[in-house]
């Protein structure tokens, strides 16, 4: 099967066709040819004025909640919303029920993925049944697809078993994700603690609670030399903890949230339950952090943490809902709507080829004879979706009906072009 992009501009910084106009001809899961004009015949012909294509965007983590939780999302309902936002290409956390902390886990989300349109790599548990006691079959797991290994929503609290784990990847190359927590300091908090905490009558989580964990894996990391990405972080002085920590020559790397990017503790004074998140959105100081990171690319990649919840999950009282956003579909609008300055060179570097260098994916560019996985977008139209668009199980989202800058327009991916309705 053919495919012909007609007049679309590149975004690939890797690619000599890098902000060109051009026809893109795929065949069998390969650009063919990179041309100004392509007279040729093709099976599908895209054409939209205005449209940029750049690698296929990755999602370092997802839950999809499969197996196990089926009735809030499950890979191919995830997999459908993943690519209406663009991603080509996720990670899925291991919290599911079993927990993916052997190889047969591992296995079971690489066989479903390969009847799926997008590719979703296991993320495998660090720990045997995510309880940070002891070490899971890490190796087994990496040769059977693993492409990562994390507690996911349960962060490894013990400082010898975090640095068990970071002595044992190194022997494959494996890289450690870790959501940064300190439990001890949080585990009954609803929100982000401070003056606004105490108004609501909330108990708060501290930022310290997440600044501990981060200065204790960077110090762990330091010695062990081995390779580490903290995810979700949402504190300035974390963000700023890991920019000192890549000036050391560390191998680290970070992704921040697109809700922790948009929207900041003062939100909350309604009691959205949609906007309880873990770790919790923090002050108007720390987001502004956040996104000066984003630009001056401390921050290597954005991860929607998609996580959804069923109905009553969410319609709840605040202290008893359940925490997460549904956040795949709108991740990218999100983000622009709050950096609207982001170049298409950024963009790409940002939703793809940072993630797809952190993480030994496959690599993919704009070139001929690459393999064709790409992401179509536009900067120019915008985005407003509802819970009647979304492809997920799931509606637990607060972007739904907001205008929103941006539009992902479709994806190549499995030699299959798909354009969003």
């Amino acid at each position: 099967m053919s495919i012909l992009l007609r007049q679309v501009k590149i975004a690939d910084p890797a690619s000599p066709f890098h902000g060109k106009v051009k026809d893109i001809l795929i065949k069998d899961q390969e650009i063919l040819s990179i041309t100004d004009h392509f007279d040729g015949k093709a099976d599908f012909i895209f054409e939209k004025p205005g449209t940029v294509v750049s690698p296929g965007w990755v999602d370092p983590f997802v839950h999809f909640c499969d197996p196990g939780m089926e009735n809030r999302e499950t890979l191919v309902t995830g997999a459908a919303a993943a690519q209406k936002g663009g991603f080509t290409t996720v990670f899925n956390i291991p919290n599911t029920h079993p927990i993916t902390d052997n190889k047969s886990q591992v296995t079971y989300t690489k066989q479903q993925s390969n009847h799926l349109p997008i590719n979703v790599y296991p993320i495998g548990a660090l720990s045997k049944k995510i309880e940070g006691k002891d070490l899971a079959e890490m190796i087994d797991m990496f040769n059977n697809g693993a492409v990562a290994f994390s507690d996911g929503l349960h962060p490894v609290q013990s400082t010898l078993l975090f640095l068990k784990a970071l002595q044992y990847v190194k022997a494959f190359d494996g890289l450690v994700i870790q959501m940064p927590i300190d439990k001890s300091l949080g585990s009954l908090g609803l929100m982000n603690e401070g003056v606004l905490s105490t108004q609501l009558g909330l108990p708060g989580i501290p930022a310290i609670a997440e600044e501990l964990i981060i200065s204790r894996d960077i110090e762990l990391l330091k010695y062990t030399q081995s390779k580490l990405h903290i995810t979700g972080v949402s504190t300035a002085k974390g963000i700023t903890m890991i920019a000192a920590a890549k000036k050391d020559g560390l191998n680290i790397s970070c992704s921040v949230t697109p809700y922790h990017l948009f929207f900041t503790e003062e939100d909350l004074k309604e009691y959205n339950t949609l906007l309880k998140v873990f770790p919790p959105l923090r002050t108007k100081k720390d987001q502004e952090a956040l996104l000066k990171a984003v630009e001056d690319g401390t921050v290597d990649c954005i991860s929607s943490h998609h996580l959804p919840q069923d109905w009553d999950a969410k319609t709840i009282e605040f202290e008893n809902a359940k925490a997460g956003i549904a956040s795949i579909e709108t991740c990218f609008s999100a983000v622009l709507e709050k950096l609207p300055k982001l170049t298409e060179e950024k963009i790409a570097s940002l939703f793809s080829n940072n993630a797809r260098q952190i993480f030994n994916l496959p690599t993919t560019s704009l070139i001929e004879g690459a393999r064709a996985e790409l992401t179509l977008f536009s900067l120019t139209e915008n985005t407003t979706m509802s819970k009647s668009d979304s492809a997920s199980k799931s509606a637990n989202s607060p972007f739904w009906d907001i205008s929103l800058k941006g539009k992902v327009i479709g994806t190549v991916a499995k030699n299959t072009l798909h354009i969003n309705s």
